[in-house]
């Protein structure tokens, strides 16, 4: 019998490759051999290059840009580049199925699998698709929504509602080696602060300063970002790193409530694992309000609480905090009604049913 293989893409930022790490050992146990295309230096290359038993390939990449900018010249050439390289990868490695999570690698990588004439599969996180994966549509066989409501930006041949993937290895943290890992005690409720994966300056210093109210009553650990640490801070109840990863299922466990952006995998994480959580998604100036959506389809099931990145103060902060531990009980109870156990079973059926 041939060797089973697999080839996954997708790149840019954390989200477009959590999926991924989730299905990467799934498809390792059934005896596939996974190849990875991602970026040269991307985030991608840093979380996948250490995983066993994973070839990756970095390639060239543009990004798609939607304003005006002199890099819009260059990029079209770096894409075609990218997609030279990715023909040759697929044609070197000859995976049976290629399984996208978007972001501007994955371009290259879909319409390469198209060429190639190997079936591809792209999952979309966001409320709304980003533009990565609306070029990559007509390259796919099939494109999986995690919202319901997604289904109406998608060609209808091809979408699907399945879901949220979640990563399983976050259901087996544990609270005391997350308190021991932050050096804090039992005696308080302990908040997470995730500012994205490359930190939310406007978040970090809105916490900062109300650390005197806040530490009264909760302790707090602050995933603060690449660059973003304030090593003049030395507070009991307080502690700050730029990034975790092998810890952070154990922060999870121990944390009590959350605050963060908006980004579909990770909040889909905090729902599957019943975290009450404030949200304060990236602005329409900062991005295409991917994050606004998502949390505003929290709120409306009752499982997360907004604050606006314009709206954001010490004061509004503080106010929302105390409002989000009085609503903790409540926002748990509809959290309860949620059920994803199931979707990356789904989704592992899907691809291999794609498979050439």
């Amino acid at each position: 019998m041939s060797q089973k293989r697999i080839l996954f893409t997708g790149g840019g930022t954390a989200g477009h490759v959590i999926v991924n790490l989730a299905l990467i050992p799934e498809f390792q146990k059934q005896g596939y051999e996974i190849d990875y295309i991602g970026s040269y230096e991307g985030i991608e290359r840093n979380l996948i290059e250490s995983l066993n038993g994973v070839n990756y390939h970095g390639i060239s990449t543009g990004k798609l840009r939607r304003y005006m900018s002199k890099e819009n010249f260059k990029d079209p050439f770096k894409v075609l580049k990218g997609l030279y390289q990715s023909l040759r990868i697929i044609g070197k490695r000859k995976p049976q199925v290629i399984f996208s999570k978007g972001g501007f690698v994955s371009v290259p990588v879909v319409a390469a699998a198209k060429l190639k004439k190997v079936p591809a599969i792209i999952h979309e996180s966001d409320y709304t698709p980003g533009l990565a994966n609306k070029l990559s549509f007509p390259f796919a066989e099939k494109v999986l929504a995690t919202f319901p409501e997604t289904m109406k930006y998608l060609p209808e041949a091809k979408g699907k509602y399945i879901g949220a993937v979640v990563r399983e290895e976050l259901f087996e943290g544990s609270r005391e080696a997350g308190l021991r890992f932050c050096g804090f005690s039992q005696s308080k409720p302990v908040v997470l602060v995730m500012g994205g994966s490359t930190g939310s300056k406007k978040i970090n210093v809105a916490i900062r300063e109300n650390l005197d109210e806040l530490l009264k009553d909760v302790q707090i650990v602050h995933l603060c970002g690449k660059g973003h640490k304030d090593e003049s801070i030395n507070r009991t109840g307080y502690t700050q790193f730029e990034y975790v990863n092998e810890e952070l299922k154990d922060l999870f466990a121990a944390c009590d409530y959350i605050i963060s952006r908006a980004g579909s995998n990770a909040i889909f994480e905090f729902l599957a694992l019943r975290k009450p959580m404030l949200l304060i998604p990236l602005s329409r100036q900062a991005s295409r309000g991917d994050q606004i959506l998502n949390a505003d389809s929290f709120v409306k099931q009752g499982y997360a609480l907004k604050l606006e990145e314009e709206d954001l103060t010490s004061e509004t902060l503080l106010e929302e905090v105390n409002k989000l531990r009085d609503r903790s009980s409540e926002l748990l109870e509809n959290m309860r009604t949620y059920e994803n156990r199931k979707t990356k079973q789904e989704v592992i059926q899907l691809i291999k049913q794609a498979e050439r």
